[in-house]
């Protein structure tokens, strides 16, 4: 075997072309790690958004517990009078049980998410449609009798959805009270 002599060093025939990395296969070799941090990426973006939802579902739930939580403490004839149930704030109607579609209204929660809070009551949940205060209820001859059974439906939905799958998707609770106060 010949050697070939290189700055004093000897050197086999083999090892010429073996010095390091060529250019072409440092470019390869990036660009199969900036996919790879590519892929890495995407997964970061989609566990945000994917929190970000559960963050506003979370205050959601929150918000329905609330509104489902007055009225149910509301008097099931009650008159749709304030009563100051909140400490420095008068009662802005969420203990109306008179039947019908309530005003929507925005909740805005203390870590600033605001939804919408859309209410119906029912005076007669058995009849089609949302009955109002002007409905009468009758008894199985006929008679006029008051309504003992009222339904409360409370959805509340993100007021400005951001981003993707939380825009159509509201929570739901449907409350039914019977007359015992």
């Amino acid at each position: 075997m010949t050697t070939h002599q290189k700055n004093g060093v000897g050197l086999s025939p083999e090892s010429d072309g073996e010095a390091g990395f060529t250019l072409i296969e440092t470019v390869v070799a990036l660009i199969v790690i900036m996919i790879a941090l590519l892929g890495v990426f995407t997964v970061f973006t989609y566990a945000i958004v994917y929190n970000a939802g559960n963050k506003a579902r979370a205050g959601a739930l929150t918000v329905l517990q609330q509104e489902a939580e007055f009225y149910r403490a509301a008097k099931f004839n009650g008159s749709p009078t304030t009563d100051a149930f909140t400490p420095g704030s008068p009662d802005d109607g969420r203990r109306d049980l008179t039947g019908g579609q309530k005003a929507a209204r925005t909740v805005t929660t203390t870590d600033g998410l605001s939804f919408l809070v859309n209410i119906a009551v029912d005076n007669e949940p058995f009849v089609a449609g949302i009955q109002d205060e002007t409905y009468q209820c009758l008894s199985p001859q006929g008679d006029a009798i008051p309504c003992t059974l009222k339904e409360i439906t409370v959805e509340v939905r993100l007021a400005a959805p951001n981003p993707g799958w939380q825009t159509a998707i509201p929570v739901t609770a449907v409350v039914r009270r019977t007359r015992g106060n």
